[in-house]
């Protein structure tokens, strides 16, 4: 079996977990490892693999992974699929996914290459669960509350703002898909907490919700990377009232993301050329091996 040569565009939270998914896979090899620092203070786990600064000093890479923060990822999409190589990201800003799609569709399409977007767990595989329930009870309401636990994409974000030494943002689950949003923030020196506050609240990931900020001695002291979802659908299927479907998890956050991200490289490999999110992809395509042996196994 040709292996599948997987590079990992950055290695902070994400990274770290995409190379312990890619280690455990089959059918995958690591083409090596794309950071800032390139192989300057490389990590010991990184020791076996080649670690660059530019994805095109790597040999062969049949995909990559980019597990760059949110508003990186189109940069890096746009020119690694011009280079002929098949993109996964974890873009989770819910709203701009649309354009991002028609934007890398276009890319994709015109370099050869596949792009999956938002494969996360949310937007990413809870997108998967809402589309099947939706599908089973067509007419009626989803509710998806998160948490409590640490989002990264809001952490990276507050992380942007200028004045904020460290930091760490919890959503909290309020009900009926309404969230509150704690972030605790390590204030660098010279800068206002208020002024701080006040551009956090104003961030895009952070204007729709309740938002409380405080400032903290250390972060690292309230650091849990524990998050989890509530999805629940109560709707109707064909005339029949009160179809109620509940779907639980509790997770650590960076490493089911990694895992998806995995998953979603593996089916990059067998769509055609055009940019995709998760409920656009047969679920097959994210396991491994052959479609019968998994059919047999499942149905």
């Amino acid at each position: 079996m040709k292996k599948v040569r997987a590079a990992i565009v950055g290695y902070g939270n994400i990274g770290h977990y995409v190379l312990q998914a890619l280690q455990a896979a089959p059918d995958f090899e690591i083409a090596g490892i794309v950071r800032r620092a390139g192989a300057e203070n490389r990590p010991a786990e990184l020791g076996e693999y080649p670690v660059v600064k530019h994805i095109g000093e790597l040999e062969g890479v049949d995909v990559a992974i980019l597990c760059t923060p949110t508003r990186k990822v189109e940069a890096y999409a746009k020119e690694i699929l011009a280079m002929g190589i098949h993109t996964v990201d974890s873009f989770d800003i819910h709203t701009d996914v649309p354009a991002l799609r028609r934007t890398l569709n276009e890319v994709a399409k015109a370099h050869n290459t596949v792009s999956i977007i938002s494969a996360g767990w949310d937007p990413g595989s809870d997108s998967v669960v809402r589309a099947l329930l939706e599908a089973i009870a067509p007419k009626g309401i989803t509710y998806t509350n998160f948490g409590p636990g640490m989002s990264m994409g809001h952490t990276v974000a507050v992380k942007a703002v200028p004045g904020v030494k460290a930091a760490l943002s919890m959503t909290i689950p309020v009900g009926t898909g309404i969230h509150r949003r704690m972030v605790y923030i390590e204030l660098e020196d010279g800068y206002d907490f208020a002024q701080v506050a006040a551009a956090i609240k104003a961030d895009p990931y952070f204007v729709n919700d309740e938002t409380h900020v405080q400032q903290v001695p250390s972060v690292d002291a309230l650091l849990d990377m524990g998050h989890g979802v509530n999805l629940t659908r109560k709707g109707v299927s064909g005339k029949t009232q009160n179809q109620l479907f509940e779907f639980n998890m509790r997770i650590n956050n960076p490493a089911l993301t990694a895992q998806v991200l995995v998953c979603v490289a593996r089916a990059a490999m067998r769509q055609q050329p055009g940019c995709y999110t998760m409920i656009e992809v047969p679920v097959i395509d994210l396991l491994p091996g052959e479609r019968d042996e998994w059919i047999g196994h499942l149905v």
